[in-house]
């Protein structure tokens, strides 16, 4: 059941009081529009990530999922935004007047964060529109090739679809002949197996250039490595790779900047609400929700973004208002120097780090000791207690559990994995090297990962890692058979 035109009313003009009120704190987002929905819809959306995305059944699943766990009452989504200019949200039909609010101030955050920090700076504000070109794309080439063919090459693509390099630039699509031309000069082997003796590529008497490494550094993006080097792909595989991978290049900084996000947009709507005017009812439902949302996470083994990076920006602000408190370091510039803050600077701080920083940098960087305390944060790690392999308190010293959790963000959380050589043994077979970090590789990740690009390039591939403290190469044979040697 939707809003009544009565509540539709005193929804818009919340809308417009909160707008105002952000406004007079310095929020800057983009405009934005809302949109009342009911709650099937905003697990769609969230399954999805943006409207119109091309369909495909790991989507469904995590529908399901999102669906089923809240019927059990064990989670809740309240709002979906998206990074897009304007900015369109979605409020769940079902929920509260006072939730509403909630949400809106929470979304203005948001929309900020997206306008201004620096890691978003590069995206498609227009994406949603992209994306529904892409799924047509798709369509038609299950029309054309046949539902089962594409559905079969995504699964496969989807499993390496975290393999890209954020810091590389966007492709330009090629045509055929282009990548043909790209494969030429990158020395390795040309499309047919004769072509250093008959010359069936209708190059003329091109000169075949000298033999070189190939890539000639290591390339972490191999989404694009496949994307320019794939031997055999055919056109339409090589679009569906190239989709797959700016769609990711979109999602990416929502992904490097989660708890920052989230704790912005938490922070903002605290403060804004406490200033609308709300009845005694409505702020105690206000404190009730912000308590559920800010809740310090259920389960031991993992961080709630929303509480965390909510505290952090709270310390900061406290920090640099000058409320000096038992435990405080003091802040040095790159010299070692202590730095001089001004008090009263609490506000602004918050607004700059929101805007240079991610992740990564805001954790290491005001994740503090007393932070880490008051958060009650540790690591773990998994130990045989009598008999039975239960995970236990790994380490409780302050910089080791702040490392930790930055380094679980590294690459977000998949191993890294470089082309070393892409003609290797001569054979056009691919070589990869895991940069191993202490961690060894799960053997059904790394199997199933191996059978996939093998099946991408159409050649042997080979991975280097390291397992039980041995350098060790992982191969899938062309028959997707693996093998495993110590090297």
């Amino acid at each position: 059941m939707g809003l009544s035109l009565t509540e539709k009313d005193e929804l818009t003009t919340w809308i417009e009081t909160i707008w105002d009120q952000a406004k007079e704190f310095g929020l800057d987002p983009y405009p934005t529009h809302f949109e009342v929905a009911p709650q099937h819809v905003i697990y769609e959306l969230g399954a999805y990530g943006l409207p119109a995305r091309f369909s495909h059944w790991t989507f469904g699943r995590d529908y399901h999922r999102q669906k089923t766990s809240y019927e059990y009452g064990m989670s809740k989504i309240y709002e979906i935004v998206f990074n897009t200019d304007p900015c369109q949200a979605f409020l769940v039909e079902d929920n509260s007047m006072l939730s509403h609010k909630f949400v809106v101030a929470h979304v203005l955050g948001h929309c900020h964060f997206f306008k201004h920090n620096t890691y978003f700076a590069h995206t498609n504000r227009r994406m949603v529109e992209q994306m529904r070109l892409h799924a047509e794309r798709i369509r038609g080439y299950e029309q054309e090739f046949g539902w089962r063919e594409v559905e079969d090459f995504l699964d496969v693509v989807m499993t390496i679809e975290e393999h890209f390099d954020p810091t590389a630039p966007a492709l330009k699509r090629k045509t055929h002949e282009q990548h043909e031309d790209d494969r030429l000069h990158s020395g390795q082997p040309s499309a047919t197996d004769y072509d250093d003796i008959w010359d069936v590529s209708g190059r003329g008497d091109r000169p075949r250039p000298p033999a070189r490494k190939f890539p000639e550094e290591p390339e972490k993006d191999l989404m694009r490595f496949l994307i320019e080097y794939g031997r055999d792909l055919t056109e339409w595989q090589r679009d569906i790779l190239q989709i797959v991978r700016e769609e990711m290049m979109y999602f990416l900084p929502q992904m490097r900047t989660k708890i920052m996000n989230e704790g912005f947009a938490s922070y903002w709507h605290e403060k804004i609400l406490e200033a609308v005017d709300l009845t005694s009812e409505e702020h105690w439902e206000f404190r009730r929700l912000h308590s559920s949302v800010l809740s310090p996470s259920g389960s031991r083994m993992q961080i709630n973004p929303y509480y965390v990076g909510f505290q952090i920006l709270k310390d900061i602000e406290r920090r640099w208002d000058g409320k000096v408190e038992v435990g405080d370091e003091e802040e040095l510039d790159w010299m070692g120097r202590a730095i001089a803050r001004p008090s009263g600077e609490g506000r602004a701080k918050i607004f700059q780090v929101c805007e240079e920083d991610n992740d990564v940098t805001f954790l290491r960087k005001y994740l503090t000791e007393p932070l880490i305390k008051k958060l009650d944060l540790y690591t773990y790690k998994l130990e045989e207690v009598d008999g039975e392999e239960m995970w236990v308190v790994q380490d409780t010293d302050w910089r080791k559990v702040r490392d930790g959790i930055v380094d679980s963000m590294t690459n977000f959380g998949q191993p890294i994995l470089t082309v070393e050589d892409g003609d290797y043994k001569r054979r056009g077979e691919l070589y990869l090297k895991h940069a191993f970090d202490g961690k060894s590789l799960d053997p059904d990740y790394t199997g199933r990962v191996l059978k996939n690009i093998q099946k991408l390039w159409s050649r042997p591939v080979h991975l280097e890692t390291v397992q039980d403290g041995q350098p060790t190469l992982i191969s899938c044979d062309a028959d997707g058979d693996i093998t495993e040697e110590t090297i």
